[in-house]
């Protein structure tokens, strides 16, 4: 079969809800996580796993505000996804090469540090808007960050001000010719964590990093069309996506068209913090050239992958 997909895995797969993140936490709730991914290894898919990194780098931004009360410098945020990267790598890639091995696979999982480009000009830089980190301050400190640190922060639904960093588009994936040659050949490559690391290109060619983050899901999007992958599949926490979700007419949708998409999303059936962004990846890939898309929970990948469950966009 050799068919290629990429899987995006999110961050709170990792660190549940309600849990503190400790390192032995995280191994625990990757390793429960990779089950289906193994199955999907068996039957002969090709594969490229990238995963979302929210509670993690908000950890380590707390880290860092504490570290400042300290003396020790801050890493900009850039940095910071480029660790997620990296630990997080470490963690998918380690626990599904003894999931293999005690398979009785013989396949090689590697971790690619993924750096990934966008406009400098976007309009996110001048705007921006995405939240970072858990700890909320009052107005006053948030103007002596400001000024202390050049910190942007917004107030967050009443509870006080956050820190708010920009969320470029993703243009393009340096590594992705290497992704795409390694998935090819079998390999399982692990890429593109927490949307990456952004960088932007310098008129003289060479890069330079930005203090931002890029959506996981439409990092997970570009890649799956950058490596020609057949299926795009994004693992949340629910089994199928729903329409009116919550109330009384709440209705799961097995199969959506890209109109029937776009219709729901214009209607705001999906949330920003949520579904939103997920619905929106899906509809750029297909757009631009994919196949098709499936959104379904890790604990039901393997009976989405044979059409029992899960959420179908063609």
């Amino acid at each position: 079969m050799n068919k290629t997909a990429v899987l995006a895995l999110g961050g709170n797969a990792i660190i549940k809800a309600g849990e503190k993140g400790t390192i032995t936490q995280q191994f625990a709730n990757t390793r429960e996580s990779l089950s289906g991914i193994v199955e999907l290894i068996k039957r002969g898919y090709h594969l490229s796993i990238t995963h979302g990194n929210g509670p993690q780098v908000g950890n380590l931004l707390r880290q860092q505000e504490a570290g400042e009360k300290e003396g020790i410098p801050q890493l900009p945020l850039g940095v910071l996804n480029a660790a997620t990267e990296g630990t997080m790598g470490y963690m998918i890639e380690q626990s599904l090469q003894n999931k293999l091995h005690k398979n009785g696979i013989k396949k090689r999982v590697i971790t690619i540090i993924s750096q990934v480009v966008v406009d400098k000009n976007d309009p996110s830089m001048l705007n921006p808007t995405k939240f970072v980190g858990s700890t909320y301050y009052t107005a006053q400190q948030a103007e002596e960050l400001h000024q202390k640190l050049g910190w942007i922060l917004k107030e967050d639904s009443g509870k006080g001000f956050r820190r708010v960093v920009p969320s470029p588009y993703p243009i393009q994936i340096i590594p992705a010719a290497t992704i795409k040659e390694l998935v090819d050949r079998g390999e399982i490559v692990i890429a593109v964590g927490g949307g990456g690391i952004p960088i932007y290109i310098e008129e003289d060619g060479t890069y330079e990093g930005v203090d931002a983050v890029i959506d996981k899901d439409f990092a997970s999007s570009l890649l799956a069309l950058e490596i020609k992958a057949d299926l795009f599949v994004i693992l949340t926490g629910v089994e199928k996506v729903s329409i009116n979700y919550g109330k009384e007419n709440q209705q799961d949708l097995d199969r959506m068209t890209v109109a029937e998409a776009k219709r729901y999303y214009a209607e705001k059936q999906f949330p920003a913090g949520s579904m939103g962004p997920k619905i929106k990846a899906a509809i750029d890939f297909l757009e631009r050239g994919g196949s098709e898309v499936l959104i379904t929970s890790i604990e039901k990948i393997v009976d989405a992958f044979e059409g029992k469950t899960g959420t179908r966009i063609v």
